[in-house]
């Protein structure tokens, strides 16, 4: 389509939010139901297909019986989703909104966000060395693989992974620190004094014997034994699943008290790694949805944990994770929307809950990848951090919204 032309999605779920909030989640006090729920920044790269699933930011059970509009002045509606595939006429910021209404057209909510559209050739002739914290999501080693197969294109940096986890599968040179079944508390205080040689039974790669025989955090001594004493410029954290699978996702409070712990270990975490590192730039990756499909819950879990129930808490975790670490890009604390990019459909086997497929971990790399060219730009250094609010000057352009009128179609209708 005309990438000037005003952009109409079809809705998903409900959410009533005020226009301009982005999650509204406070400790203790639940949003209204639906809980339509925006980071405050998309990421795009020119040239490079981008998309937002409509299931992933609304908490509903069936979200085919609410529609979305999108209103934006560059991309496309699908059946599920909204995409773009910008321009280089088209870098630069776009306002995002989305607005859900029931199947009856009566709006439900807003929210907006700023879409951020960088430059292919976003880092060249830079150097980029780069760290990444995760759970079994990031040991797969395929959104790893992926993200560096990105990064050696035409107008990237230089890329150089560090880590000491190097699977099996890992292309040449790529390298993290992703073990399945780890958690924020793990990498921050796990020792393990008789270590099996597997990743279930160690320490974590940042913990080590002090000089009193006691363990603790070291980042320090894990840059200069595996980072060449240099610490990286660019360190990711993927976590949260197992931090807070298990808590009861019928308890609302006991939720929010969860998530309380998991939210201060990672403020601990990422504390650690600003004092040893000053300048290395900290990227919380939103936690990621689950399968659409009960079915992959049933193969895993047999009746013990179900889709729905994971669905409300991942949605909550990522609600409360941006009210933490949104707009503290002072601080070099970033966010980077992972969760919005996967297809909880295609993007996941029908036997697997949480993990996804190949398809939907080159999703997730594909999201960290528009971020990481983002952060590379000029853009991110002239103050266009994103903030929900669109800010210009610095060269940076900002796109005005087009008006867009509702669907007339029926909820679910492509």
């Amino acid at each position: 389509m005309d990438g000037n032309a005003p952009l109409l999605c079809l809705a998903l779920g409900p959410l009533a939010l005020a226009a301009g909030s982005a999650s509204g989640a406070q400790p203790g006090k639940r949003p209204a139901a639906l809980e339509l729920t925006l980071p405050p920044a998309v990421y795009a790269v020119s040239g490079i297909r981008t998309q937002v699933f409509f299931d992933n930011v609304v908490l509903t059970p069936n979200p085919e019986a609410h529609r979305f509009q999108v209103r934006c002045n560059i991309g496309n509606s699908e059946p599920r989703s909204w995409s773009v595939t910008p321009r280089p006429v088209d870098v630069g910021d776009h306002p995002f909104e989305v607005i859900v209404s029931d199947g009856k057209g009566r709006e439900l909510g807003r929210a907006r966000a700023v879409l951020k559209v960088s430059p292919s050739d976003a880092g060249a002739g830079r150097r980029l060395r780069l760290l990444m914290v995760g759970d079994s999501l990031t040991h797969a080693t395929v959104y790893p693989n992926e993200l560096a197969r990105l990064l050696e294109g035409a107008g990237n940096p230089a890329l150089e992974m560090l880590g000491t986890h190097r699977p099996k599968n890992a292309r040449v040179g790529v390298a993290h620190e992703g073990y399945g079944g780890w958690t924020w508390q793990r990498f921050l205080e796990q020792y393990e004094p008789n270590p099996d040689g597997t990743y279930r039974k160690r320490s974590s790669p940042f913990v080590y014997l002090g000089a009193d025989g006691r363990p603790g955090l070291d980042l320090p001594r894990y840059f200069r034994e595996n980072c060449g004493g240099v610490p990286p410029d660019l360190t990711t954290f993927l976590l949260g699943i197992n931090d807070c699978f298990t808590v009861d996702p019928d308890d609302p409070a006991a939720i929010d008290r969860r998530i309380d712990i998991v939210l201060g270990r990672a403020d601990a975490l990422l504390a650690a790694f600003r004092a040893a590192a000053p300048t290395c730039a900290l990227a919380v990756c939103l936690t990621p949805p689950p399968n659409a499909r009960e079915s992959g819950f049933e193969a895993n879990y047999h009746g013990k944990y179900h889709r729905w129930g994971w669905k409300r808490i991942q949605h909550r975790l990522v609600q409360r994770t941006i009210d933490r670490f949104g707009g503290r890009e002072k601080d070099g604390i970033f966010l980077v929307p992972t969760e919005l990019g996967i297809d909880p459909v295609a993007g996941f086997p029908e036997n697997n809950g949480v993990h996804p497929n190949a398809h939907g971990y080159r999703q997730i790399a594909k999201s960290l990848y528009c971020w990481i060219k983002w952060w590379l730009s000029p853009f991110a250094r002239q103050g266009s951090g994103g903030n929900a609010s669109v800010t210009g000057g610095g060269g940076l352009r900002t796109q005005p919204m087009a008006a867009c009128p509702l669907s007339s179609a029926g909820a679910g209708s492509p």
